[in-house]
């Protein structure tokens, strides 16, 4: 998905090497309990996992706090399945009765010999509000332009000369992902500066930018205690989501009907004439003096890719997140900031009404297959209601027959079962359709619900039909996760599922997929195959060597101060997608420095694969769009904690009950 650096990588890759002495002999068969290392909620449940190579059944566990003392002990049921030839054997250790505040770990002291690492027990709150607040400190490390925030890995502004970017039209790759020719110019120049950078590298693309907005906009406006001006200190993401509206102003030019869609170049021709920005591995500030040369031209002078002329069509998937981002801005900051809340509904209006709604193939970057969308009805659902939500109730009645029609579209034509990422956003879409359908004399405005081309309970289907196939993933999976661990974008996926969930939940006013809501969040924090958080900052294992410039060249490589807190990476992936890759990007700092892979004795089912390498970028590259999922999914969780008080534990139709009980 995001394959960056490719052309400076070495050809000896550090990614296929054989694993460490840690990783292999006698040490392979080391049995792990994992656990939900960011914690568990007081009156949730919990369970932690032991990953063995031989069979624990009948054996006991026990909790312990940090004083020694046993609070729990419970008897291991039969395994729930293997995860690997070197782990054939994975129990579930439910220790639901243990409800105190504090920190523990999980012992097993039988035949089988392991301790978890420690984590806590406590409210929603104080588990994650920290995280809420390293979430926005990541967007605020991905500043690019003057105004960035120097305490945030000593950033320094970056790519001013984006100011004057000048103006290409889309490049024409080849199969190989090289430029056929140089750039066409298509005359003048745009103001590209600010934004966030996209990932791990230094480029800007509405399509992601866009994405992240809509899901942190949704959050700002529905949860202000979480992520608003009512939110813990660090946490208000009001700021970031105006620095971010900023960048998307500047790429939609109101006045002319122009959306430039890309910032940078990030494959040239292999740097023979023309170097992309993954052909070089430097701190963001160096670009705008350097290097010298006439093929590091795109890299001095940045291209803004324009998507067609003034006024032509603008690719759905586009126009429907974009629209979103905008229709959302006006209802966040209608009260507080009426200026930017009035351009920025004038803004959704016309891009909504340049959506080319018989489209060929989808723009989304270039090249395409950096991002590879290949749908858009849902962009286009979500555009439309949220931009009825923005308007007055005069106008509201034709959005809304538009967001219905385009949500039966998205029902009848979308087959896939996928679930909220970037390249799905129907289930936010689909939440806010229901709520409006809910106020007909606020948000139908007139128009009967009977008139539209979806049903309150189709939507509910639709989410129905992202959420069960997780849902039987799960029940595959030794560790309940709802995602299969060997593609691409687990970690947004599993944060995806909690918001699904949750809003379908809500909707509902039930408890059907509570307990596999919670099963996620732990997936994503710990409780794993590899024992590691997939989220920098949280729990005590995460990534330390991330393919990302700024982490790499001037934060530590070790997890301690200072890191990119919040940062979240894909994950795992499929081994395949590490074979044949290429090794350290020229210029970077080894990472690990003595190279190999810790985590490689826990490859496991289906050939799913885990490595923190600053080369490995299918695992530990980080993202806006991975990122924003987090913040939007812990506040859901936290504003409705109430319903995991009834959640029977984990015991739900959809997961047997856990065999065993954990006794006070």
């Amino acid at each position: 998905m995001r394959p960056i650096f490719r052309a400076v990588l070495i050809a000896v890759a550090l990614i296929t090497t054989a694993p460490s002495s840690a990783a292999s002999g006698a040490h392979s068969a080391t049995p792990f309990v994992r656990v939900d290392q960011v914690g568990y909620v007081g009156s949730a449940g919990k369970r932690a996992f032991l990953l063995s190579r031989h069979s624990a059944t009948g054996e006991m566990f026990t909790v312990a706090n940090t004083a020694g003392m046993v609070v729990a002990t419970g008897r291991i049921g039969p395994s729930v399945g293997a995860w690997s030839a070197r782990y054939p054997f994975v129990h579930r250790l439910d220790f639901n009765a243990v409800t105190a505040g504090g920190t523990y770990r999980v012992l097993v002291n039988g035949a089988v010999h392991a301790r978890s690492p420690p984590f806590r027990i406590g409210t929603a709150a104080s588990l994650y509000a920290p995280l809420i607040v390293n979430a926005r400190r990541f967007f605020t490390a991905q500043r690019d332009g003057p105004d960035v925030d120097p305490t945030v890995l000593g950033r320094r502004p970056s790519h001013l000369n984006d100011v004057t970017a000048r103006v290409y039209a889309p490049p024409t790759y080849s199969a190989a992902g090289l430029l056929t020719h140089d750039l066409t110019p298509v005359g003048g120049s745009v103001d590209a500066s600010g934004g966030w950078f996209d990932a791990g590298d230094d480029l800007k693309f509405v399509e992601t930018h866009s994405y992240a907005l809509d899901v942190l906009l949704l959050g700002l406006r529905d949860h202000p205690e979480q992520m608003g001006a009512a939110a813990p200190v660090g946490a208000d993401f009001t700021a970031e989501a105006k620095f971010g509206l900023r960048w998307l102003l500047r790429m939609w030019n109101d006045r002319t009907g122009t959306l430039a869609y890309q910032v940078g170049l990030g494959d040239g021709n292999g740097c023979g004439t023309i170097c992309g920005d993954h052909d070089i591995w430097r701190l963001p500030e160096a670009d705008d003096a350097g290097p010298a040369g006439a093929r590091y031209r795109y890299i001095r002078n940045r291209p803004a890719l324009r998507a067609g002329l003034p006024g032509a069509p603008i690719s759905p998937n586009l126009a429907g997140r974009l629209t979103a981002a905008f229709a959302l801005c006006h209802d966040v900051f209608a009260s507080t900031d009426p200026e930017l809340a009035a351009t920025c509904l004038h803004a959704a209006r016309h891009v909504y009404a340049l959506a080319d709604t018989n489209p060929g193939a989808l723009l989304s970057t270039s090249p395409h297959d950096y991002y590879g969308e290949d749908s858009w009805q849902d962009d286009m659902e979500l555009g439309a209601v949220t931009l009825a939500h923005a308007v007055n109730r005069d106008e509201a009645s034709g959005y809304l027959a538009q967001a219905a029609h385009w949500a039966h579209a998205w029902i009848v034509g979308n087959q896939r079962g996928d679930s909220l990422n970037l390249y799905d956003v129907s289930a936010l879409a689909d939440g806010e359709l229901y709520r409006a359908m809910t106020e007909p004399a606020v948000r139908v405005a007139g128009l009967s619900r009977a008139a539209l081309q979806v049903s309150r309970a189709a939507l509910l289907g639709d989410l129905r039909h992202q959420l069960d196939p997780a849902v039987a993933q799960a029940a595959k999976d030794p560790f309940g996760a709802g995602f299969a661990w060997n593609q691409f974008d687990v970690t947004s996926h599993l944060f995806g599922l909690v918001s699904t969930a949750d809003i379908y939940d809500e909707l509902t006013a039930s408890h059907r997929y509570a307990a596999f809501e919670t099963r996620q969040l732990a997936a994503a924090f710990g409780a794993n195959a590899w024992g590691t958080s997939f989220v920098v900052g949280a729990g005590t294992t995460y990534p330390h060597c991330m393919q990302h410039q700024v982490a790499n060249l001037v934060g530590s490589l070790d997890g301690t101060d200072p890191v990119m807190l919040g940062a979240t990476v894909n994950g795992p992936n499929a081994a395949s997608e590490f074979r044949g890759s290429s090794g350290t990007p020229d210029g970077s700092r080894a990472c690990p420095a003595g190279g190999g892979d810790a985590f490689a004795r826990f490859t496991g089912a289906q050939g799913a694969r885990y490595q923190d390498n600053v080369a490995a970028w299918m695992s530990v590259e980080p993202a806006i769009d991975f990122t924003a999922a987090v913040p939007l999914a812990l506040s859901l969780v936290m504003a409705h904690t109430p319903k995991l008080l009834a959640a029977a534990m984990f015991a739900h139709p959809f997961e047997p009950a856990a065999r065993g009980r954990a006794l006070r």
